[in-house]
């Protein structure tokens, strides 16, 4: 059995409706993942309404999910689990931020958990209607927000969810990933909680706490 602790060293996580920037720390340990990291930085500090694209698998992988689940795996997370790194929005999918080989593993543990399978099962039924989950590690690359939070004539494009502010933020692994992921898809017993296509009522209502710090 997989226990989850809490840890204290997260980023700031702020209100879902106000898009949140990068600090200068985070925004170098972004710049990391790439192969020329000053001159990364420079011409985001250029261009920092601009997004990038970043390799994945040294630094950090990424977990992409549909938005609405997303959300409420980090409802999960936040609540009950072990927080979350860095989150991204981009093309109504959410993009969690996770250690360096959770996409090699995630999806074997997924397997297990029996994710997406078919079967006339009341169990089987509501794992195979959870969404597919989409690992990106060595080899691949991201888009990733700007730096700086665009006004709103700029559109509904990638934007920061959880913006890295320190130079070496936690990230949650293979295990926390599919702790949310089975958490969410597959409720416990009596609570009537299903997946839905429709947002919560008033998403701007989920706050997480993120006051535990080291």
């Amino acid at each position: 059995m997989t226990v989850l602790t809490q840890h204290s060293d997260l980023p700031a996580c702020p209100h879902p409706a106000t898009p949140a920037q990068v600090t200068p720390a985070g925004a170098a340990w972004l710049a990391s993942a790439t192969a020329h990291p000053r001159s990364t930085l420079s011409l985001w500090e250029a261009r920092p309404t601009d997004p990038g694209v970043l390799p994945c698998g040294s630094v950090f992988d990424i977990v992409s999910v549909p938005a609405v689940f997303g959300r409420r795996m980090l409802d999960r997370l936040w609540a009950d689990g072990p927080g979350s790194g860095p989150v991204a929005t981009h093309r109504g999918r959410m993009l969690l931020f996770t250690s360096p080989g959770t996409a090699q593993r995630l999806p074997s543990l997924l397997a297990w958990e029996e994710w997406g399978r078919t079967g006339s099962g009341a169990e089987t039924s509501r794992i195979a209607a959870a969404p597919p989950v989409l690992c990106h590690g060595s080899g691949d690359a991201v888009t990733v927000p700007p730096l700086s939070a665009p006004d709103a004539s700029a559109g509904a494009g990638p934007r920061w969810l959880v913006a890295p502010d320190v130079r070496r933020p936690w990230l949650p692994g293979a295990e926390a990933m599919l702790w949310a992921c089975v958490r969410v898809a597959r409720p416990s017993p009596g609570t009537g909680a299903r997946i839905s296509i429709f947002p919560p009522a008033d998403p701007g209502a989920n706050v997480y706490d993120v006051s535990r710090r080291r």
